[in-house]
């Protein structure tokens, strides 16, 4: 990363915490707020009212997320609906949606699996829909479980099979008779996810969306994206509770003395920083090779989601013992993010199915 692109993502950060910093389930910045700053609009062109960013920059916001364990519909509108789109053939229709989604209009949601459904993969291997040809025109059938933002959202982009098998999207609207969206209900209370199904929804030709170039390499791209998104969670929270952790040790006395001098404190501080400077070396070279549309990027993403996922587990975990009782309160926050870390271990591959999906290229 050049001087002038590092100390830009610096100031980056720095707006994004000040903005995000009081977030948290009962204390998020509302949608308005998300929309002001510019940040759905990040990687939308220029001449549709975005900012012509790119991977590396939406990477900034999303680890501040993680950071502040905020709840913000980001990932399912901005993360995986502009970069859906972009992937898309443009068009009319799908060059307004972008100018929608910058401008804070629309909250579209990317009907991808988060929970994978087939042990042992760690993104999909194929679209969760199929569409198919009827005397009424065009089905579609399928399900997805535990969609990022599905519930809220005011468009669908279903991946689905075409009948001659290639990879499409169809952009539909949540209330489109046949298409049900459920809210699923979890532990973390700072995200929220949906179930999308569809039983014999009629859908216009109209509505169908092409990928460009090899479809079925653009939609893995986008499974990496979502992956890559998580990741980028699971490190800033990680970050969060070894901040908390290292100044809590600090203040917090037992015996006369603050815990922080003890040896097995000083320890379990120190595998914690291990654990989030490896995670952070392997989240940013794949952020770049993400960025940078490396067609072997998959390879960087599965390494960054396995260690960076299991590490906040890890860490968060780490946090709740050293602060004792008062991790589990609400003012510490310690137990909201290793709920969030908890989660973010599971969505869209878990660490064996990405740590197998690696060792899979040597095979």
């Amino acid at each position: 990363m050049s001087p002038d692109l590092s100390d830009l993502h610096g100031e980056f950060r720095a707006v994004a915490r000040d903005l995000l910093g009081g977030a948290g389930p009962d204390r998020a910045p509302g949608w308005k707020a998300i929309t002001g700053s510019g940040w759905p609009g990040l990687e939308v062109p220029e001449a549709l009212g975005g900012s012509g960013a790119t991977f590396a920059e939406v990477a900034v916001v999303l680890e501040e997320m993680g950071r502040a364990a905020a709840s913000t519909p980001y990932v399912g509108a901005a993360v995986l609906g502009v970069g859906a789109l972009n992937l898309l053939e443009p068009g009319p229709d799908r060059d307004g949606l972008l100018r929608a989604i910058a401008s804070g209009a629309a909250r579209p949601a990317v009907a991808l699996a988060g929970d994978t459904g087939d042990p042992g993969t760690a993104v999909a291997a194929e679209p969760p829909f199929r569409l198919e040809r009827s005397p009424r025109g065009l089905v579609l059938r399928g399900d997805a479980a535990f969609v990022p933002d599905a519930a809220g959202a005011d468009r669908l982009l279903l991946p689905a099979l075409a009948p001659g098998g290639e990879p499409v999207m169809v952009d539909a609207g949540p209330d489109l008779a046949g298409i049900r969206v459920t809210a699923q209900p979890l532990l973390d209370d700072t995200r929220a996810f949906g179930r999308v199904t569809a039983e014999g929804a009629v859908v216009a030709e109209g509505s169908l969306r092409r990928f460009t170039g090899d479809p079925a390499a653009a939609f893995r791209h986008l499974g990496d994206r979502a992956a890559m998104a998580v990741a980028c969670d699971g490190l800033g929270l990680s970050e969060a509770m070894l901040d908390a952790t290292v100044a809590y040790a600090g203040v917090r006395e037992q015996f006369g003395r603050p815990i922080g001098s003890f040896q097995a404190v000083k320890h379990a501080c120190a595998d914690m920083l291990v654990r989030v400077t490896v995670a952070r070396r392997l989240v940013e070279a794949a952020v770049r090779a993400l960025a940078a549309g490396d067609p072997d990027c998959w390879v960087a993403v599965s390494m960054a989601k396995s260690y960076a996922c299991e590490a906040a587990v890890d860490v968060a975990g780490k946090a709740m013992q050293l602060h004792g009782g008062m991790g589990y309160t609400w003012e510490s926050g310690v137990h909201v993010h290793l709920k969030r870390a908890m989660l973010d271990r599971s969505l869209f591959g878990s660490p064996a199915d990405h740590r197998r999906r690696v060792a899979h290229r040597y095979r």
